[in-house]
């Protein structure tokens, strides 16, 4: 395990040591007071609606041994020089761009394979799926839960100790984001699974997405590597472009790739196929977890490993939480909570799933996609026209922006829909309405709280 010292962290940050030890180890780096475990550098980080520089009184008490705290939010007089008179206290101007620079730094000390994965929808099933296949070879750190932006990357890229590899995942909103991040990390393997229209409102083209995509290869070196989906139109008919700035691998199902999956079969909830004259079969349905092993498949074989611990890895995969997860309730009623966020390509390819089953009623609960912009009209109602064709027998929408759904609906005589303004007004109605052998499928922006009704139908 490569050490950071506190005298490291002045020098790189350009901090005061307020107190302490100048040679004091710091291994494990957190942000919350309520999970910082005994031998932690707990970080005083200022939000919009607390400043967490204010609580390294119960940063100390719960176990910390140094905390980084900004100059600005730290009262001398508020800190007893008797009662953690062992303790270490850094100062700093900015506590969120000090954690990156220690976690830059943290990545530097280490020569290890650094993948980052981006795109506009699969990103966290691609990462958990990659991380599954490593972990057959190697000692592997990933990304857990939505730490992928400027805080909860580096606060992962922190926990480096023993490990041979590291996978990432790096979300965005705006341009710059992801070049802060590639910063940061420095990845050798980097991955775009797509590009949709998740943040559109904010980036105004799918071709801005693109770009802000790409800062995922800024920092990476002439070694590096890109994979990307090359049946996404916007990578395929910019990939000469895109070949011409670093090394490319292409994956895909229609176009031809570098390694593509034939003789697909698929079922409600699983998937079989072949990937070079392996079979693969497949826990998840749906042709989106088929790019996403495909993914998977590429970096093994690019480093290297037997394809009988690739497959072994894809094959033990299970999606995370609140993705296409499988609930069959007291009242016989099968829910598919994918409440976890929404954009336009995870709408449609959780409606296709849906389209395939065989259950006697077929139901879509979809909320607001929110972060559209001027975009929302259109793309709402793009969707209202995708049902239209599938095989569902009844619709609930919950929020603003779906109207424009149930306007197109009802211009083309589905009447089986029924809006409602926030989640909570659907439970009475989800009561009555629900029949054994029924199936519903509940998707929409993580703002959106449709979790609440998934809770509320488990019961």
């Amino acid at each position: 395990m490569k050490k950071i010292l506190v005298k490291d962290i002045l020098n790189i940050c350009n901090a005061k040591l307020f107190c302490g030890d100048i040679n004091l180890s710091c291994n494990s780096f957190s942000n919350n007071t309520k999970k910082i475990k005994k031998g932690d550098i707990y970080i005083g980080i200022k939000g919009n609606n607390f400043d967490g520089n204010k609580f390294f009184n119960e940063a100390f008490k719960n176990g910390a041994k140094a905390c980084i705290l900004e100059k600005k939010s730290f009262n001398e007089e508020d800190f007893d020089k008797n009662e953690f008179k062992d303790k270490t206290i850094i100062l700093v101007d900015n506590s969120i761009e000090s954690l990156q620079k220690i976690a830059e730094y943290k990545r530097s000390l280490y020569d290890i394979p650094v993948i980052a994965v981006t795109g506009s929808v699969g990103k966290t099933s691609t990462k958990d799926i990659i991380a599954s296949v490593l972990s057959n070879n190697y000692n592997v750190l990933k990304t857990e839960g939505n730490y992928n932006n400027h805080i909860g990357l580096p606060l992962t890229i922190l926990k480096l100790k023993n490990h041979d590899i590291m996978v990432l995942e790096m979300g965005m909103n705006n341009l710059g984001e992801i070049h802060l991040l590639s910063k940061i990390a420095k990845p050798t393997i980097a991955v775009i699974t797509n590009i949709g229209t998740a943040h559109i409102g904010n980036l105004g083209s799918r071709e801005n997405i693109l770009k802000a995509k790409l800062e995922i290869i800024d920092f990476m070196d002439e070694n590096g590597v890109l994979i990307i989906n090359n049946d996404n139109d916007l990578l395929h008919n910019n990939l000469d472009n895109i070949k011409n700035k670093v090394n490319v691998i292409t994956i895909g199902i229609e176009n031809n790739s570098d390694f593509m999956a034939n003789n697909i079969k698929l079922n409600n909830f699983g998937s079989k196929f072949k990937i070079q004259n392996n079979i693969i079969n497949l826990k998840i349905g749906g042709y989106p977890f088929i790019y996403n092993t495909l993914v998977a498949y590429s970096i093994g074989k690019y480093l290297k490993m037997k394809e009988q611990n690739i497959i072994k890895g894809i094959e033990k995969f299970e999606l995370s939480s609140n993705r296409m997860e499988k609930i069959i309730n007291k009242k016989g009623v099968t829910i598919i909570n994918d409440t976890y966020n929404a954009s336009y390509d995870s709408v449609i390819n959780a409606i296709d799933l849906i389209d395939k089953s065989n259950n006697k009623r077929k139901i879509l609960l979809l909320a607001d996609i929110l972060e559209l912009g001027k975009f929302s009209k259109e793309i709402h109602s793009k969707i209202g026209n995708y049902i239209i064709n599938k095989n569902i027998d009844y619709v609930i929408l919950v929020g603003n922006e779906v109207k424009y759904i149930k306007n197109i609906l009802e211009k083309n005589d589905f009447n089986n829909v029924y809006l409602f303004s926030k989640e909570e007004e659907t439970y009475e109605f989800l009561n009555n309405f629900l029949k054994e052998g029924d199936i519903i499928l509940i998707k929409g922006s993580h703002a959106m709280n449709l979790i609440n009704i998934v809770n509320y139908l488990k019961k």
